[in-house]
């Protein structure tokens, strides 16, 4: 899934660069850190071809040798799902009446070909400055600091205020599959019980002069993932008579038509909080932009400058896209069945109905039929972003980065935040980790992540899960 918005990897001012001469030695807690990394990124975690499950064991293996006991280690699965397990871990608090602090991140992983990839996708590579491999950033790189959190919590004999509860989950990359995080939200709510939790989706990104940071960004809204399923179907026939109610026919010109689509501009918390800290920071016709359309929502200016920036668009309203085709059964016959598959990413607080409603409203058909394929979470509200919350995000990044902003992002992918947040969990997405503007090659060929910006938000997730856990 997208973790880092690319909204920004537009903007003028932001380019990939991160110097391997910049590099300290490393310390021996961050030596420790590296060999846990490298041990989660080379377990395959693929759906075909992986195992979640394995991970979770080895990840478990490590929290057990630092002095974990058997019952603060819960291993989880499902009967038909034996690789997709996952983990909770429990690091107790001193007082019984705070609430806990849960620290979520997936362990599966984007398939990945070998022959596709410069170096092994599933062999962690150092060179220039980065790491490659699949899952070097996404998701593995925050998994494996919070796993390592704990062992430094542990091993310095911290006590902290609140419990700290830990979830490595499955699933979160493929439709279909056993996800993690809805089991638990699910099956085991008492089991994660939590005031809130911390998650994936934002972070820093670096700017074009020597890859220094630019702004730090911290999720506070995402948009919902939702499937549709066009089809069309009629008795076909030998293609030496062709006639007007073709099934292809019929399907190519519904998706043409919400390929034309524009749903309209909304704006929540996140993104016009994102939008006005933006504006100042791109400046000149965009940033005017971005100040216009937060003043006035329907001014058509302004929304076709951002709207011209892919990311910019998708932050700013629900977007539907035509993602598989399949037509046909013979090369010489008239199609009996047509369907398509629409990926929605929905805006937060719209609802799945209405957006079935709208399609169906473009698309003016009646001989397309429009189903649900799978229902996964629930419309996600955006959790407040209290003081509390952003306090010491915005303190340790201040100590860390002087003169970087701390500025809400909406995420338009989806992370598994959509179950923790309907289920009473206000999930945000922080991570420390400064990247490239062009999102590291998440989902794609040679994923990589700056080693700088790993070891700098390993050290930012350390302090800042310590000032919450402590927080009252």
């Amino acid at each position: 899934m997208l973790k880092l918005t690319g909204a920004l990897a537009a903007t003028a001012m932001l380019f990939a660069t991160t110097s391997a001469s910049a590099q300290a030695p490393l310390r021996p807690d961050q030596e420790a850190f590296r060999g846990l990394y490298k041990e989660l990124v080379e377990t395959n975690t693929t759906l075909s071809a992986g195992s979640c499950t394995l991970a979770a064991e080895r990840m478990g293996a490590r929290l057990k040798a630092a002095g974990f006991a058997d019952d603060q280690l819960i291993y989880f699965s499902a009967p038909d799902h034996p690789k997709e397990g996952g983990l909770v871990a429990i690091f107790p608090g001193k007082d019984p009446k705070a609430k806990a602090i849960l620290l979520l991140a997936h362990i599966d992983v984007v398939e990945a070909k070998r022959e596709d990839w410069t170096r092994d996708p599933f062999t962690l590579v150092e060179e220039g400055g980065y790491f490659y491999a699949r899952g070097a950033s996404d998701d593995k790189a925050q998994a494996a600091v919070w796993v390592d959190t704990l062992i430094r919590f542990k091993t310095e004999g911290y006590k902290p205020r609140r419990t700290l509860k830990m979830a490595l989950t499955c699933g979160e990359e493929t439709s279909g599959a056993f996800n993690g995080a809805e089991y638990l939200a699910k099956n085991k709510r008492d089991l994660i019980d939590a005031a809130f939790a911390l998650n994936e989706g934002a972070g820093g990104q670096l700017d074009k002069v020597g890859g220094k940071p630019f702004v730090h960004t911290v999720l506070a809204a995402e948009k919902m993932s939702q499937n549709y399923r066009l089809e069309v179907t009629n008795p076909g026939g030998h293609s030496s008579r062709p006639v007007p109610d073709n099934a292809i026919y019929h399907l190519a010109r519904a998706v043409d038509k919400i390929s034309a689509y524009e749903f309209p501009v909304q704006f929540n918390d996140a993104n016009r909080a994102f939008f006005t800290g933006m504006a100042p920071l791109v400046g000149g016709e965009k940033g005017a932009a971005m100040t216009a359309l937060v003043a006035n929502p329907a001014d058509a200016k302004a929304n076709a400058i951002l709207s011209a920036d892919p990311s910019y668009h998708a932050m700013l309203r629900t977007a539907c896209v035509a993602t598989m085709l399949n037509a046909g059964h013979a090369t010489n016959a008239l199609p009996q069945r047509a369907t398509a598959n629409i990926n929605c990413r929905i805006f937060p607080g719209v609802s799945r109905d209405e957006v079935q409603a709208t399609l169906a409203k473009v698309i003016d058909d009646p001989a397309v039929k429009i189903t649900v394929p799978e229902v996964r979470g629930e419309p996600v509200t955006s959790p407040p972003l209290t003081p509390q919350i952003m306090g010491p995000v915005e303190k340790i990044s201040a100590k860390m980065w002087p003169g970087v902003p701390v500025i809400p992002l909406l995420q338009p992918g989806a992370t598994d935040g959509q179950f923790m947040t309907p289920a009473g969990i206000p999930t945000y997405g922080i991570s420390g980790f400064f990247t490239d503007p062009d999102g590291g090659g998440i989902h794609g060929l040679n994923e990589r992540m700056p080693v700088k910006g790993l070891y700098d938000g390993r050290d930012f997730l350390y302090q800042l899960v310590k000032l919450y856990a402590d927080q009252k």
